[in-house]
This record gives structure tokens, sequence and C-alpha cells, in this order.
């Protein structure tokens, strides 16, 4: 096992995007589907919104949005996925590294699904400006890597993932102010990429901010 990349987070992810002409599926995270149908749209932020998948969703569905990533190539992709849906006037692409930079204002929602690098980032204080950006009445919905997939036999860094408790206690949410409306861990099947069958666990914190 080796350490960590130490490359920067903005070249590492960048060239990630540039060595292929899609990374993602273009599809949208199942959990965030499952967790959002039924939320009155609203403004939503999607931080690490990567090719754009789930801010177009969003979109479709009547949310505002707007997407942050760190990659100027993968929020060139969001906003041409964005025309091509015809939601581009729905949507909004912003640069930021997320510890550096952050998007300004509040949101109904804001979502960040699998915002977790090989290479440096403070995930806790993300997710805590994240939890700061949920206007009142709205929800912060993360969904996070639980362990290596089922077919990774020897883990390619050394890295250690968030737990369900964990998450919720780095994010020191106001007590009274929060309540919690999906904590679960989940299992999805998994394939490798040279097509073996498998499984991995997420962790999924669904949470609401009351109005004061």
């Amino acid at each position: 096992m080796t350490e960590m990349p130490t490359v920067r987070p903005d070249e590492f992810w960048e060239s990630r995007y540039r060595q292929s002409d899609r990374v993602w599926s273009g599809r949208p995270n199942p959990l965030l589907v499952r967790e959002v149908t039924g939320l009155r749209p609203g403004t939503a932020l999607d931080l690490g919104c990567g090719e754009g998948a789930d801010a177009v969703w969003l979109a479709s569905r009547g949310w505002r949005v707007t997407g942050a990533d760190i990659s100027a190539t993968a929020l060139d992709r969001a906003a041409a996925h964005a025309e091509q849906a015809g939601v581009g006037d729905r949507t909004a692409w912003e640069r930021h590294e997320l510890g550096p930079s952050f998007p300004r204002g509040e949101y109904d929602l804001v979502n960040v699904q699998y915002l977790q690098s090989p290479v440096e980032l403070d995930q806790r204080a993300v997710l805590r400006r994240a939890a700061g950006a949920v206007a009142e009445g709205g929800t912060l919905l993360v969904v996070l890597h639980a362990g290596w997939p089922s077919w990774q036999t020897e883990p390619p860094f050394a890295y250690t993932f968030p737990t369900l408790d964990g998450v919720l206690d780095d994010l020191a949410l106001p007590e009274g102010s929060w309540t919690v409306g999906t904590l679960e861990a989940v299992r999805r099947s998994s394939a490798s990429p040279d097509g073996a069958e498998g499984f991995r666990d997420d962790n999924v914190w669904r949470l609401h901010r009351t109005r004061d």
C-alpha cells in the first residue's frame, strides 16, 4: 500500500478529466434520486459536480442549480450536458477548490456525492461549509463511500473512510437546529473495471435544517 499522491488537487483532477472524453456515466447518482424525489424544488448547490449529471437531473425537475467543481474541463462538459438537456437556463457553473474557495449564498438543497479524493482534501472543513450553506428549512444530502469495493483486493493507498457517526460529529451541527431524515449504510452492486461482479458500501446522511 502506498501513500496518497502528493500532486496538486487542481492538477490531478484536470489531468483525470482530460484523459478521456467522459469519466462518469452521465446518469444521476441513485441515492440522490432516492433521497431528493418528493422534495419541493428550490435552489440547489451541487458540490464536486463533475460532469454535471446530478445537477442536470435536479434542474430537469425544477431546481435552480449551481454546480461547483475543481476542474474547468469537467465544468465545460457539465454546461454542455445542461444545454443538451434543455436546462441551461436553470444551471450555473463555478470553479472552486472547495477549500481555498467556496460558492457564496444559501440554498434549499446542498448535494455532496462522493466528495472523496486520492489527493489532498479537507473533507471535514468542506462538509461544515456545506452545512453552513443550507438555508432555513433546507436539506443537506451527503453520500460517501464507506470502504473499498469488494473486488479491490489490495487498497491502492492508505485512506480512512468516514463513518455515519463520525461525520455527524465532524459537522458539529447546532443542537436543536437540525433533524436527521436519513442515517443509513447502503450496499450496492459494483463491477470492477474488467467486469467482475461485486459490491460497494456507502453511507447516506440526509439532514434537515429547521426554521428558527
